[in-house]
Formats: structure tokens, sequence, C-alpha cells
């Protein structure tokens, strides 16, 4: 989905605010992820504008896009970070965010994780399992410490989304099990190293209607109140992200106002401070990945393909999770034809587009992947030997490279 507000085309060619992509994609090489800081921003302020009359907190989930430069354009509006490992926090810190601002998530912590979360002063440590709250024990009265604790909990609410992005079901790994609250509640009692300060849940994302929502927070409000009735003093309600964005036309997203038409009168004057981790929601839609036509063929079917030079290796979501996302060329064209657009890398999952009205680029023409501004350059990789690409962020007029181009030295860097 084009962000036309800061991507969008002045005299035909394809632009990030003020800056032509053809001039960056011949200064800085491709594949090339383009970002636009306003775009960042925008989302961010509409987030926060449609949650304004609630009590709340928005941590930005990290693991949508890490980069360092995008991280911090967030911290400096305020932001929160929300982190799913030691890696996560530490560019997270790198980015200059205070560690009494980031929530630490994640289901298979290690002792050393919970260890550097703890030593950092992370606001909140959020806990899966029995087992893990046990470790957090352990390894917070090593240290001498009380580590503050958000139990994640299982509403058992199935989201119409791809089941590879549900994360609120039974069937599935995450959060504490509803049957086992009696337990955990309990085991607070006989861990002494641990405060129980918040309650969380997540049930997945691509989340387009706010029902879900309603329900899966109608569930932990009932354990908000078990919790108290049991003397526990709750002080944050993290009830996720998942809040959806653009990426077919035609299918648009939710409004956010929405979501908080529903949510809002459901949690304020609840006496708790509201989590939100929107990821994908503020960073999807602020980044495409330009890429060249390498070449072009026909079958003896007459099947037309466009081979250009990134891949699943830039950006796995369609082989991954059979996602849309639009292409579209740089340089304006009046005619069109239907084609694949594929990568280089030796799979045949190694497609952005199958079948698709694309504009009649030549080979060297520039195309456009969009809405590779969430879950693309931080599921990268190195298959195939590939270098992973450079990254620039675009603030008005001036564009700034925030990730050098890999070399192929560093591809072997690490190895002895």
């Amino acid at each position: 989905m084009l962000d036309s507000h800061f991507f969008s085309y002045s005299d035909g060619t394809l632009c990030c605010d003020e800056v032509r992509l053809d001039g960056l994609a011949e200064q800085f090489g491709t594949p090339l992820y383009v970002i636009s800081r306003q775009s960042l921003i925008n989302q961010f302020r509409s987030f926060e504008a449609a949650f304004a009359g609630l009590p709340h907190f928005t941590c930005y989930s990290v693991k949508a896009n890490f980069n360092l430069s995008v991280i911090r354009t967030l911290v400096d509006e305020g932001c929160g970070c929300d982190v799913n490992s030691g890696g996560e926090l530490f560019r997270a810190l790198k980015a200059g965010i205070s560690p009494d601002k980031i929530i630490m998530a994640g289901v298979g912590k290690t002792e050393q994780e919970i260890e550097y979360g703890l030593n950092s002063g992370v606001l909140l440590l959020k806990s899966e399992s029995v087992s893990e709250l046990k470790a957090i024990d352990r390894v917070a009265g090593r240290l001498g410490k009380k580590a503050n604790v958000a139990i994640r909990i299982n509403p058992n609410v199935t989201a119409e989304t791809h089941p590879y992005i549900t994360t609120g079901d039974s069937k599935e790994k995450f959060g504490i099990d509803e049957a086992e609250l009696g337990e955990v509640f309990g085991l607070f009692r006989t861990l002494p190293n641990l405060s129980l300060d918040g309650l969380d849940m997540h049930i997945g994302s691509q989340i387009f209607d706010p029902e879900y929502y309603v329900a899966a927070t109608q569930k932990l409000l009932d354990v908000l109140d078990t919790a108290r009735l049991l003397g526990f003093d709750i002080k944050w309600f993290d009830i996720g992200g998942g809040f959806p964005v653009t990426y077919d036309p035609q299918k648009p997203a939710t409004p956010i106002d929405r979501f908080a038409e529903k949510l809002v009168p459901m949690l304020d004057g609840r006496g708790v401070t509201v989590i939100f981790e929107p990821g994908r929601f503020i960073a999807a839609n602020s980044s495409v990945l330009l890429t060249k036509v390498l070449y072009r063929k026909r079958n003896h079917v007459g099947k037309e393909f466009f081979i250009v030079d990134a891949g699943m290796t830039e950006l796995i979501r369609p082989a991954l999770y059979q996602s849309h996302h639009e292409v579209i060329s740089v340089k304006r064209h009046e005619d069109s034809v239907t084609a694949d657009v594929v990568g280089p890398v030796c799979e045949s999952s190694d497609f952005f587009a199958r079948q698709r009205m694309i504009d009649n680029v030549r080979e060297g023409e520039l195309l456009a992947v969009l809405s590779t501004g969430a879950y693309a350059a931080v599921m990268g990789s190195n298959y195939n030997g590939r270098l992973r690409p450079a990254e620039v962020m675009v603030d008005g007029g001036e564009a700034k490279l925030v990730r050098r181009r890999e070399t192929y030295e560093q591809l072997v860097q690490n190895e002895v």
C-alpha cells in the first residue's frame, strides 16, 4: 500500500517526501530500503490521538523493524519499546531509550537474557509460563533484585488472521493458560523475588475486527478483578498490538478509531495504565523496497517474468505468509503487462507477485515493492550468500544512510 502522504509521484517519478527514488537507487544501489521518517511519526501520532482519552503507554514493538534510526525516531516522540530478546533490548538501549520505558517479552527467554533485562532496569519482564516465573525469581534472587513482572495470559480467542500470526489461541505456545491462573497466583506467594505488577495478552497480528479485542480484553479484565481480590496491586494492563494496516487496496484496514471506540469505554476508569504494543501499524507503510529489473523472459505458454535483484532474502512475507505487497514502477508507464515478479534466489517460492498487472518496465528499470517497513529487513537473511541491502531514511528533502550495504567480507567475518 502506498502511503500517499509521504510516497507519491512527481512528474512521473515516484518520490519519498521530496526525494526522487531513482536518484536514491543511483546513489546507494539496489536492492534498497527507503524509509520515510515522517510516515513513522505520522502513524505514531495518529495512534496516540485515537487513544488520547485513556491513560496509556505505547511501546513500539521493536521486532517489526529494529533499525536504530527507526527506534530513535519513535523514542524522540515519547514512545516506549517492547522487546523480545536480549538482542532487541541491546538495540533499543543503543537507540537511546531509557530502560524504564522498555517492556521485555519472549516465550523462551534464557537466564542470561533475564539477567540482562534485570540489570538494565527494564520496566517489566513479561512471563509466559510457571517455569519461567521460577527462573526469573531464581535470577533475581542471585542478583539481589526484585523483578517487576507481568504475566501473559492466553485468552483462548482465535482471531481471523493467518495461522502463523495467531497468538491468542490455546493451540499456540504463547501465554499462561487460563486453567493455570490459580497455581500462578499462588506461586507469587512463595517466590520472594517477584512482584506481580501487570497483566498482558496478545491475540495476533492483522486483526481487522475490533470484536476480537473486545472479547479478549473482557477476559483479561476478569483476571484483573481476580488478581485484585487476591490482594495484588496491578498497575499495568497490556493488551498487545496487532492493529491492522492496508497491504492490498482491495482489503483496506479498519481505522484505528474504530478500535478506540470499543476499547476506551471498557478500559477507562479501571485504575491501571493500559499498554499498547503497535509495531506493524507504525512501521509497515513507512518503507518501500527498491529493486532493479535484471531480465525479462517469456516461456512457451506466454507467461511473462520480471526477474529482479531483490528476493525472499529481503522480503520473505510472500513466501512465508502468502502475503500481498503492491509492486509499482518507479517511472510511470502508460501500458502494463501481466507478469510474475520474481527474485534471484534459488527457490520457486522466491516471488513478490504472481500474475499481477505490472507497468511494462524494461530491463534496467526500477520497481518499488510497497509496505516493506515491517517484517522485511528484520526477517532478511544471507541465504544464497546474498548481501543485506542498505537502508536509507528520508526526512523532507534530506536522505540519510542508516544502514550500510553488507560486504562479502562481512559474510565470513565470524567464521573460524
